[in-house]
């Protein structure tokens, strides 16, 4: 197999699809691996050592479209980069299609085989290849919503951990998953008065047995929801809903209540949001006000850290690119949770979620491969 690896072209994204290592183990494997000339600087990997790992340094993007049959990405691809994909390809990355209509049009219309990480699933129903960017971006998050609760950054004032006869800030957390569970730690850890909110009873649970009676766990409701997001600080929403466009549980009405300078980290905002006045950001504009509340709605979190994201991302993500590699798209005949990462193949919508949220025909994956 023809492998490729672009560099990032997403506003402030310096992450990289492949490490050398990982290349070394493709070369193992023999197959060839195509690297843009500095995909890999954001990481502090220069071409030189993939080089050395047995990669090829080609000058283009367009050259690794052209040539690769397996496109290994970590952003969902840019218009430019859609137009290069071509029917037999393989797509391998982030797509996050339930919120995004044209790059779903732009994919069906490639005839390219796209593999989303956020739908591969796991046999105890996991998903292996979303949770360390969701750890990642659950930790950003509470460093974002300290400083931006920073006065000299527009918030109200308030340190997050408080001091000796000056209560901490309160923190509610929307969703107890991976992200939650990392915004969960970090603020703990940083002193903050944290809630969790989650309409599934286990996962609270766990969380309180997890972290113990310094968190206080509630059950979500949208009376719950709107009572803690007018009397926190600080809101972090982590609600995931696989593949599918995340449920707008903050709604405007509630924001025109929240506190002048309080913060909404919104991390779903890759699926759309879970805040109703939220909508992407970048990380050259990552703030926006309304009613007085500073909304966070970075698309690309862990991008902002790629050393740590890339090498996390890689560790989860190698043994299913060398079963790709290895094996073509009988890899998902013989894997059925990597078949569930199968998003778009051939023209066909192949993930229901996302077929749902555009109104468009679904066709079973296996089907559409047969």
């Amino acid at each position: 197999m023809l492998i490729g690896v672009p560099k990032e072209i997403k506003v402030r994204e310096y992450r990289v699809g492949l490490v050398p290592a990982n290349v070394h183990e493709l070369i193992r494997h023999g197959h060839e691996v195509l690297v843009e000339s500095g995909a890999g600087e954001g990481i502090g990997a220069d071409d030189a050592q993939y080089q050395a790992a047995g990669a090829t340094i080609v000058s283009t993007a367009q050259e690794i479209f052209e040539r690769a049959g397996l496109i290994v990405k970590i952003k969902e691809p840019q218009a430019i980069e859609r137009k290069w994909l071509k029917p037999g390809q393989i797509l391998f990355t982030y797509l996050h299609l339930a919120p995004d209509l044209p790059q779903t049009h732009d994919l069906l219309d490639s005839g390219a085989s796209c593999i989303a990480y956020e739908t591969v699933t796991a046999d105890n129903g996991r998903l292996p290849l979303l949770e360390p960017m969701s750890a990642v971006a659950g930790r950003l998050a509470i460093q974002a919503g300290a400083h931006f609760l920073e006065k000299a950054h527009g918030g109200s004032g308030i340190l997050l951990g408080g001091v000796a006869g000056v209560e901490p800030a309160k923190v509610a957390v929307i969703g107890g998953g991976v992200v939650g569970m990392n915004a969960i730690d970090v603020a703990l850890g940083m002193g903050a008065s944290v809630t969790v909110l989650d309409c599934n009873v286990d996962t609270l649970h766990k969380l309180r047995k997890h972290f113990g009676t310094p968190l206080n766990t509630v059950y979500s409701t949208r009376s719950a929801i709107e009572q803690y997001c007018i009397n926190a600080d600080l809101v972090i929403g982590a609600v995931l809903v696989t593949g599918a466009a995340a449920p707008r549980l903050i709604t405007h009405d509630i924001v025109k209540c929240m506190k002048p300078g309080s913060v909404i980290v919104d991390v779903a905002i890759d699926q759309g949001g879970c805040c109703e006045t939220s909508r992407p950001t970048t990380h050259d504009a990552p703030t926006f006000v309304i009613d007085g509340v500073i909304h966070y709605c970075v698309a690309n979190m862990p991008g902002s850290v790629p050393r740590t994201s890339t090498y996390a991302l890689n560790n989860v993500t190698l043994p299913y690119i060398l079963a790709l590699a290895d094996k073509g798209l009988r890899a998902l005949h013989e894997d059925r949770n990597l078949l569930n990462g199968l998003n778009v193949h051939s023209g066909k919508i192949t993930n229901q979620a996302v077929a749902a949220a555009h109104g468009l025909a679904y066709c079973d994956p296996a089907a559409a491969l047969a």
